[in-house]
């Protein structure tokens, strides 16, 4: 599967916390032994909490850095940031009008290994108001995160995130 099915199949939550991890799906090509699942799990969880503790800072740069040179990033209202110099930029435009000194927790997460270099994440996540445990109540998103291996290192190739509205019942 190219990468661009693998983004193409999937949709998007926000990242933080602590995380659940399921197992890749009967027939899905995954690292070749446990130990290299093992380490790719670390090195997601490595991306997640240095994109939270950039994203506290409001460290475009360093939030930026977790991606590959040629990314893509679809923002919750649909804003299309491209490349990792695109990301830093737009992410300093929200740092310093949109987002105003939050934490990142994870709901959830479920990881699928679509080849042995690809692994595509979805997370449920939110924004935490310090010193606030809960999540903000506006904040629940749902993302989707592409991350490919390249010269031996993770990083993200793409990241959409859309956030979770209730229907309305009318």
């Amino acid at each position: 599967m190219s990468t661009g099915t693998a983004v193409a199949l999937v949709v998007a939550a926000i990242v933080g916390g602590s995380a659940l991890v399921s197992a890749a799906e009967p027939g899905t090509a995954t690292p070749a032994s446990g130990s290299e699942r093992e380490r790719a799990l670390a090195a997601f969880d490595r991306i997640r909490e240095q994109q939270a503790d950039a994203w506290y800072r409001e460290d475009s740069a360093a939030f930026a850095a977790t991606f590959t040179s040629d990314a893509d990033v679809v923002t919750f209202n649909g804003d299309h940031l491209r490349t990792r110099d695109g990301i830093e930029e737009g992410m300093r435009f929200y740092f310093e009008h949109y987002i105003d000194h939050t934490r990142l927790r994870t709901v959830d997460e479920h990881v699928r290994f679509a080849g042995p270099d690809l692994a595509i994440i979805v997370r449920t996540g939110c924004q935490l108001e310090p010193p606030n445990t809960e999540c903000r109540e506006d904040s629940l998103s749902r993302n989707t995160n592409v991350l490919v291996k390249r010269h031996g290192r993770w990083l993200q190739q793409s990241f959409q995130n859309t956030r979770v509205e209730l229907p309305n019942p009318a």
